[in-house]
């Protein structure tokens, strides 16, 4: 199933990076949706090229029926990301890896981040797949939109951060 969604942020595509890669940041937006951060692993520096290793664990009460049928009323997601060097304008792109414990659901993405009229522009677009004969696409189906409102969940608090939190 095709992923794509689109935000934009009024901050610099330096400060988003350091936002969404803050662990304190990412614990806020798990804990936003009743979720837990299990753990948290940055490696490099924020300026250059650098991962992270994200564990969460999150309700499945929002999900449709079907898919809480195979996940039951929690799920463990690890989201893995590989961040680029900036480029000459400042942009970066980031390669995604999502997978979910226990269900057979994953996402690959390229999130771009990009200076646009004084703020950032992000763009996410990917594929979210399920290999569950005959209902994998149904699956997908479901997780997509929930994967394109987690963007938007991430940008909104992301939003609020910048505002209350200085760099």
């Amino acid at each position: 199933m095709p992923l794509k969604a689109s935000s934009t942020l009024s901050a610099t595509v330096q400060r988003v990076t350091e936002v969404f890669t803050d662990e304190a940041f990412v614990r806020h937006t798990s804990e936003s949706v009743g979720g837990t951060l299990e753990s948290f692993v940055r490696d490099g520096n924020v300026q250059g090229a650098f991962s992270t290793t994200t564990v969460r664990t999150l309700p499945t009460d929002r999900l449709p029926e079907l898919a809480r049928k195979f996940v039951g009323s929690s799920l463990t997601v690890t989201q893995h990301e590989d961040w680029s060097v900036p480029a000459a304008d400042g942009s970066r792109e980031v390669q995604v890896k999502l997978t979910v414990s226990g269900a057979p659901l994953d996402v690959t993405a390229v999130e771009r981040l990009t200076p646009d009229d004084g703020g950032t522009r992000v763009d996410l677009e990917g594929a979210v797949r399920s290999s569950i004969p005959f209902l994998g696409n149904k699956i997908a189906d479901a997780a997509e939109p929930m994967i394109s409102k987690a963007l938007k969940l991430q940008t909104n608090e992301a939003r609020g951060w910048l505002s209350s939190h200085s760099a």
